[in-house]
């Protein structure tokens, strides 16, 4: 057990969704782990998001937890929190989540006198972002950050990408790219209908894309219905192909957006992805807004695509349904807009 003056030397790292906010964590926390290279981090997280932290310092270990089947409740995460305790001689916790799971792993260490360091969500400031009372809020990143500095634990900001100065991931699902060509990445789905492109929107500027000399379109996606509406982009588009149609882990992931030249994303999940193997990104926004504090980390504020409305942002997650119920500020971005976008930073002009 720790005393309140020693420096951790095992920390156990807490974040279990979603899974953009877990790939967040990834920018701070392997620099952390460079920065103190005799403490030994462990990132516990959901099954899912575990398996994309790849290319990891050797002082990381990454758990996956079935926090829903297996430590379901109060008593499953007591259980959890005690074999990660024993197992890992945890001497401190750096909570990135801040919710009610982490809070119960958090109040089962201090129990053995273990120090916590929590996120601060800035929950007011988010209630005043929305009313439109201030203009940002702290990014995500940089929050994540101070957790591991409370804890009195270099936290640098000198994150580049993932496999950098290594040789990059090979997918047997990633074909050979050619001199020229540019690949162009598309990710237009979001958890939330106020953060997702509409879909007939999307397809046009998938068209125009894929007619140009050397564009190569890959769409991104996963579930059932993703796999539907992208096959149908895919009759309508050539040079265009869909990933949900093969399945496919991270490691393929990351080795298709290596050879990307750039990605079109909403506030996803996909447009973190990108950042952590810094791929530039040309990002969507409609109910939400980059102060909100989830800009992927060293994207290009430039790059975004969004609408000035007196109305945005009106929620931070893109949950809550459109108060004039015609989400103009996502139906009313020009497709050509995004098209300009893409090809003024893929051919440089």
């Amino acid at each position: 057990m720790a005393r309140s003056n020693d420096r951790p030397r095992n920390v156990l790292v807490t974040r279990f969704s979603a899974l953009g906010d877990v790939a967040m964590t990834i920018p701070v926390l392997y620099p952390a782990c460079r920065a103190n290279p005799d403490v030994r981090f462990v990132m516990l997280t959901r099954p899912l998001p575990a398996t994309m932290f790849h290319d990891r310092p050797a002082n990381l270990e990454v758990v996956d937890a079935d926090v829903d089947k297996v430590y379901k409740g109060i008593m499953g995460l007591r259980r959890l929190a005690a074999r990660l305790r024993k197992q890992y001689d945890i001497d401190a916790v750096a909570d990135l989540h801040s919710v009610m799971r982490s809070w119960v792993i958090d109040a089962c260490m201090r129990l053995h006198g273990i120090p916590v360091a929590r996120l601060d969500k800035q929950r007011a400031a988010r209630r005043d972002i929305v009313k439109h009372k201030i203009d940002a809020v702290t990014p995500t990143i940089e929050r994540y950050r101070q957790v591991f500095i409370r804890l009195g634990l270099d936290a640098p900001d000198t994150f580049t990408r993932l496999f950098d100065g290594s040789s990059a991931p090979v997918s047997p699902l990633v074909p050979p790219k050619e001199a020229g060509e540019h690949w162009i990445a598309v990710a237009p789905f979001a958890a939330h209908e106020g953060k997702a492109y509409p879909m007939e929107l999307m397809t046009r500027v998938v068209q125009a894309l894929s007619q140009r000399p050397g564009y190569h379109i890959f769409l991104m996606g996963g579930g059932k219905a993703e796999k539907t509406a992208l096959r149908a982009i895919t009759r309508q588009c050539r040079n265009t192909v869909s990933m949900a149609e093969a399945k496919h882990s991270f490691l393929d992931e990351y080795a298709l957006l290596l050879q990307c030249d750039a990605m079109i994303t909403m506030d996803s999940a996909n447009m973190h992805i990108a950042s952590l193997v810094r791929l530039p990104a040309v990002t969507v926004w409609g109910a939400t807004h980059p102060s909100c504090g989830f800009m992927g980390y060293g994207q290009d504020v430039n790059n975004s695509v969004q609408l000035d409305l007196p109305c945005r942002p009106c929620c931070i997650y893109g949950e809550k349904a459109c108060r004039l119920g015609d989400y103009r500020c996502l139906n009313g971005i020009d497709p050509q807009t995004i098209i300009d976008k893409i090809i003024q930073l893929v051919e440089k002009i």
